[in-house]
């Protein structure tokens, strides 16, 4: 299963859950629920991931480090400030918090799914290997980074 590991861009990923959850809102339509102010509690949701994701990569470019998550291996800095800070994968929280948004807004169960379906995904095949690197580069001070910033939040 090593050969998926940093292959699909986890933008592409999103984009890719994000159509999977709508064809399964469209597959299963008896299964809708009712939110109540699911239109602008799911702005407030993908707002809020949106802002977290461009801290993260805003934070990368401020200490010239690369924000391609396939190349940890060119990573130049360990970024621990900032929104890095509260987590150790700010970018793929806000990801996932725009998911979440898109799952209220499509109020649909089963589409649901898919939130916990691309969080296994990230962990298995794109944080575990980032953070292989990340501690080879980085050995103690990512070791103590670790350990006082959980990696989603």
């Amino acid at each position: 299963m090593t050969a998926l590991e940093l292959k699909i861009p986890p933008v592409v990923l999103v984009a890719i859950v994000a159509v999977g959850m709508w064809a399964l809102s469209r597959i299963a339509p008896d299964l809708a629920i009712a939110i109540p102010a699911a239109g602008w509690l799911a702005s407030g949701v993908a707002l809020t991931g949106m802002a977290i994701a461009i801290l993260g990569v805003s934070a990368f470019r401020k200490a010239g480090t690369t924000v391609d998550p396939r190349v940890p291996g060119q990573s130049e800095s360990l970024v621990v400030s900032g929104v890095y800070r509260y987590s150790r994968n700010p970018m793929y929280l806000g990801f996932l918090l725009v998911l979440c948004a898109w799952g209220l807004w499509l109020g649909n169960l089963p589409a649901l799914l898919f939130l916990p379906a691309f969080v296994l995904y990230m962990n298995h095949f794109q944080i575990v290997p980032e953070e292989r690197f990340m501690r080879d580069k980085f050995g103690a001070a990512y070791a103590t980074y670790c350990a006082e910033v959980r990696r989603w939040m």
